[in-house]
């Protein structure tokens, strides 16, 4: 069995009498996409800011890349090489969408200012920059600013932005939120294309790229993951289709 990439034990995280999350434990494993699914309020997206450190958790601990990351912040944790995506782009709206990535690849490579040269023109950053944006198919939009993009491909642009920055693993929060059938359909084809190169966490609701990309589902109802399992095993969970796929037992 291949061995995990992220591996979460009973975590949980309390607001005062409310327990957001309650004793979750999965895994990430190298080249998977693992989807965490759940009605609304279930808890997933207070998991992911555990996952990435926004929040501390109450209790439980966090491993990436066989390391106890647990008390690390969001800064440290995406050092180590852990990417994630938001609900609600945090793109540089006026710059290109090349310079974009390009800050993310300075950023790497832990130096912030070029004063005797041009970054526009450091093959060092332009280089690797464009690589990322190939990667998602966004080289012909390179000099596109952020806000004149697409919603599909400012969701490329941040995926580009995480393989820029070096992630090892991507923690994906609703990725397809407000896209089209088509724009869904191609963000599902990168995905796919993605995980050997960093496996995904994917919390999604689209449950027709859910049921094409994951390796394995965790369906998580009232912050409890009450089932994970391959596609065709969380079709035909009991429990999961009266709590969350809408069928009746």
């Amino acid at each position: 069995m291949a061995e995990a990439i992220l591996d979460i034990r009973n975590l949980s995280k309390s607001f005062g009498g409310l327990k957001a999350t309650d004793d979750v434990s999965l895994d990430l494993k190298k080249g998977e996409i693992h989807a965490l699914i759940g009605p609304n309020g279930a808890g997933k997206t207070t998991l992911i800011h555990q996952i990435s450190g926004t929040l501390r958790p109450s209790a439980g601990a966090i491993r990436f890349l066989g390391q106890d990351v647990t008390g690390l912040d969001v800064a440290a944790r995406a050092r180590l090489g852990l990417g994630r995506t938001f609900q609600i782009s945090s793109l540089a709206m006026d710059f290109p969408a090349l310079r974009n990535v390009m800050l993310a690849v300075q950023s790497r490579q832990g130096s912030s200012f070029r004063f005797f040269r041009n970054v526009g023109t450091d093959a060092s950053l332009t280089e690797p920059a464009m690589a990322a944006l190939s990667r998602v198919g966004l080289e012909g939009r390179a000099a596109v600013p952020a806000s004149e993009l697409s919603h599909g491909e400012r969701r490329q642009l941040e995926i580009a932005i995480a393989l820029a920055l070096g992630s090892k693993a991507l923690l994906l929060d609703e990725p397809m939120a407000g896209m089209g059938q088509e724009g869904s359909r191609s963000l599902t084809r990168l995905l796919d294309a993605l995980r050997g190169e960093a496996p995904i966490l994917l919390v999604e609701h689209d449950m027709d790229a859910v049921f094409a990309l994951a390796d394995r589902i965790s369906v998580l109802v009232y912050g409890r993951v009450i089932a994970t399992g391959t596609v065709g095993e969380i079709r035909n969970n009991a429990d999961v289709r009266t709590a969350y796929l809408g069928a009746r037992p």
